[in-house]
This record gives structure tokens, sequence and C-alpha cells, in this order.
């Protein structure tokens, strides 16, 4: 026999890895099967490293049983955890947008694990609208006469347009057919409604005879966009949703305005730029307005469409608001954000996007003369720490010309690219996500809560990165690594 064989045959069977001691406990923690996949997966890796390199000392059993109880831990790690947000985009799509307030946080718990008033009339004891609760505050706060709510805004806008001009015409102005984040697009979306888009003016230019002229007996929309994710200077001209609507009464058409991320408040009141403020969309003559609730609303994942009671009526008739709605967690956690604008004596307080968005700068300073202090001590001398003004975004298409005035710590190595910095910030438990700008890797401090935040510890796993600056529990010095 030769030496390659008997090291093989020297490996432990799976049986007798089974049977050993350290077995039980991963048997107590992990359904049978799953072990025994992991144990030949950690046994088929020791023969196939055997095969590389003939003269390595065949694992024991310990070790292979190790390597499965490492494998099984690995794959028992949520892939949805929580990050901390250095990139300087408040509303981050990549990083579930807005955070929720701790009372929509309750409000989600206390309905997540029990039974409760999801689509249940208390009073009579039938059955009622699952959106019900907060159709209600949507009307008080939006003036509208009626809402609805589906699993985002993009649904929103499907629902609208295949409720109201399936296989008829939408008019549409060429400036605001926009593409949003993931390629989807509005052209894509009303296709999918099955309506018929109608283009009318140029892309820097549409004026109301163009609405006027693309009317006809097909005609069942005209849809106005707000082209929250992108700006056009210069020679432009475009038609106001008060003579849209003009129009649109006076040929009997619904007018849809499709507000993107959409606020409930007039963000100008704590200096903020100027966004749409949907009751004020309702009262130019908007028949239905959709928005997002988990952008500036500040809420969860949720499109929201309020207007005329006729229409959010039909909009509720058609089988696809079942395919597109809310499930009890999204309403749990809606309902609490939305009392917030209704009752909160400080909103900006309570609201976590809106306390974000409004952080002083002098806070953002302190926070960071403290987040250097603790870097530089943690790197080591090689690394260069600095504070620097920088300029974070709202994020999710909000006013992508207007940043925010921010601070952010900046991080150097003559012999470490910034990309590679920014990777092992990101190996960090919980990951720590900056962004590379102008050859620095910087540390945006407006979504930082705290500056201990922004210290990088080693995750506990057998693959982690020993050259990595954040081995050991908190980031040390590394030489000569440009990877």
């Amino acid at each position: 026999m030769s030496a390659d064989a008997e090291a093989l045959r020297a490996l432990p069977s799976l049986d007798a890895l089974l049977r050993a001691p350290a077995a039980a406990d991963l048997l107590a923690r992990y359904a049978r099967p799953a072990v025994v996949d992991a144990l030949r997966a950690a046994l088929a890796a020791a023969r196939a490293r055997r095969g590389d390199d003939a003269q390595a000392a065949p694992p024991d059993g310990g070790a292979l049983l190790a390597a499965a109880a490492a494998h099984l831990a690995a794959l028992a790690a949520p892939r949805l955890r929580p990050v901390i947000n250095a990139s300087g985009v408040v509303l981050h799509t990549n990083l579930g947008r807005a955070p929720l307030a701790d009372a929509a946080v309750a409000a989600l718990a206390a309905v997540a694990a029990r039974p409760c008033s999801l689509e249940l009339d208390e009073r009579s004891g039938a059955r009622g609208a699952r959106d019900a609760a907060v159709a209600a505050q949507l009307v008080a706060l939006t003036g509208a006469e009626a809402a609805t709510v589906v699993n985002n805004n993009a649904a929103a806008v499907l629902l609208a347009l295949n409720t109201l001009a399936e296989r008829r015409e939408v008019v549409a102005s060429r400036g605001e057919l926009v593409e949003i984040g993931g390629a989807f697009r509005i052209p894509d979306v009303c296709a999918k409604s099955l309506a018929v888009l109608r283009e009318v003016g140029t892309t820097n230019r549409t004026h109301a005879r163009d609405y006027e002229q693309a009317i006809g007996p097909q005609t069942a929309v005209l849809l106005k966009v707000h082209p929250s994710n992108y700006r056009i200077a210069g020679f432009t001209a475009a038609v106001e949703l008060e003579a849209l609507a003009a129009i649109g009464r006076a040929h009997d058409v619904p007018v849809v305005e499709d507000l993107g991320s959409g606020a409930l408040v007039d963000l100008t009141r704590w200096g903020l730029p100027a966004e749409p403020v949907v009751a004020e969309r309702v009262r130019r003559g908007a028949d239905l307005v959709t928005f997002s609730a988990d952008k500036l609303l500040g809420g969860p994942q949720a499109g929201i469409v309020v207007g005329r009671a006729t229409l959010i009526a039909r909009l509720r008739q058609n089988p696809l608001a079942r395919a597109l709605r809310c499930d009890k967690l999204t309403l749990a956690a809606l309902e609490a954000t939305l009392a917030l604008y209704q009752r909160a004596p400080d909103l900006a307080a309570q609201l976590p996007t809106l306390r974000l968005l409004t952080r002083p700068l002098a806070e953002l300073e302190a926070h960071g003369a403290v987040a250097v202090d603790l870097l530089r001590r943690a790197l080591g001398p090689d690394y260069a720490v600095a504070l620097v003004d920088s300029a974070a975004a709202i994020g999710s298409g909000a006013q992508p010309t207007a940043p925010l005035p921010s601070k952010a710590v900046a991080i150097t190595h003559p012999r470490v690219a910034p990309l590679a910095l920014a990777a092992r910030f990101r190996a960090s438990e919980p990951p720590i996500i900056g962004r590379v700008h102008q050859e620095r890797f910087l540390l945006d401090l407006r979504c930082v809560e705290q500056p201990t935040d922004l210290l990088p510890r080693n995750p506990a796993s057998p693959i982690a990165d020993r050259s990595s600056p954040i081995a050991g529990g908190v980031a040390r010095p590394v030489s000569g690594d440009r990877r």
C-alpha cells in the first residue's frame, strides 16, 4: 500500500467522527443531516489537501470536528445583520435606508410573535381592511380623501397605472422618465402595468401644449414624475402640477404623481433642502400621489398612495393589490412612525432619519476628535488619521445636488491602499462601511452614533485574515500590503 493511501486510511471515518464526544455538542446544536454534511465536507477537504501536499500530516478527528463546527457556525450566522454606516449616505439603499424609530421597533416586535388585529374590525368582529389604521393616519396627515399601502413605491406606481390605464395610454414627459436604483426604469414599470406609454416634449423642455396635443380617446392617465435622483439645468421647461391638473380636469383624465422619496413635512424647517411635501401636492391638484415610506418619511419599506377616494377604491379592488400588500410587521412599524408625525412634540428627536439629517456640525466635530484619538492609538504610528470636512448625502434619490456638510475621519497608510483599508473595516464585527475619496479612506460621522463605533473589532472566524489590521480584537499596524 502506498504512503498516500495509508495517510488517507488514517483519516477517521464519518461514523467514528459522529461517535466522538465532541460531535455530541454539534448534534445538540444542529440538525443531524447538517452535521453529517459538514463532516463529509471536512473529510473531502482533508483528502484534497493531502493530494496537493503529500508531505502534510493528515488532520486528526479533533481538527476535522473543529472544521465542521466552523462550517456550521458560518452557515448559521445571519447574512442580514447590523452594520456601522460611515458611508456619508443617510438613506443608503444597500444599508437598508431609513433606520426605524424606537416606537416603530417596539410596535413591530409587539405583533411579531403573537396574533394581532391585522384584518379584524374589533367593533363588529368582522373582517376589516389590513391598512385601515395607516390609511386613516395618511388621510389626516396629507389632506387626501383616501389612502392605501403596498410594499414599495415602484409597486404603488405599478398598481396605479395598471388599475387606471391597462391597455390604454399614459402620457408622460420625456424629461421625467427616470431610472431609479437597480436599473428600474419608469418606462419598464409602465410596460409591466400593461399601459401604453406616450412620451411628450423633449429631454429638457416640455410644455402644456405637448400634453394637450397628446390627449385622445385612449388617454387614461397624465403621469408626473419627480426627478429626485438627477437634475437638468440650463435651457429647460416643465409643466407645473397645477397646470397639469387643470389639463386633466378639462379632459376628465386623472393626474398621477410619483414623488419618489416623498416628504410629509417641510424639511426646510430644519434647514434641509426643500423636497415636495405630499399634502401640498394633493392641494395642488394631483388625483393620486405615490411615494416611499422608507426614505424621507423614515419608516419601513412600503409604497403609499393617497388621493381621490374613488380612485383609491379602484386600486384596492385590483387583484394586484393583494399580491403587493404589506405584512403585519411593515404596517405596525408604519403606523407607529406616522403616529410620531401626528403627536411627537419634537419630531427630529424621535425620528432617526430626521435626527441624522439635522445633526449639527459641532456635534460631529466633537465626536470626530474622540474618534481620531481612538483610531490613532488602535492603528499605530504607521497610519495617518485626521478629521476632515466631508460632504454627506441624503441618499435614495433625494436632493442629489445638495450635499450635507459633515465631518469624516480620513485614514491613510503609505503601503496599504485605501480600498484595502475599506475591505478590512468591512471585515470588522459589526462591519464598518466607509468610502474611498481622493485616495483616502473616509469614515463619515453623520450616521455614526458613538465614536467607539468606528473601532474595528476582529470577527470570531477561523478564516479571519491574520495579516489584517483588525486581527486580535482591534486594529493593529500592517506594512507592505497593498491587496
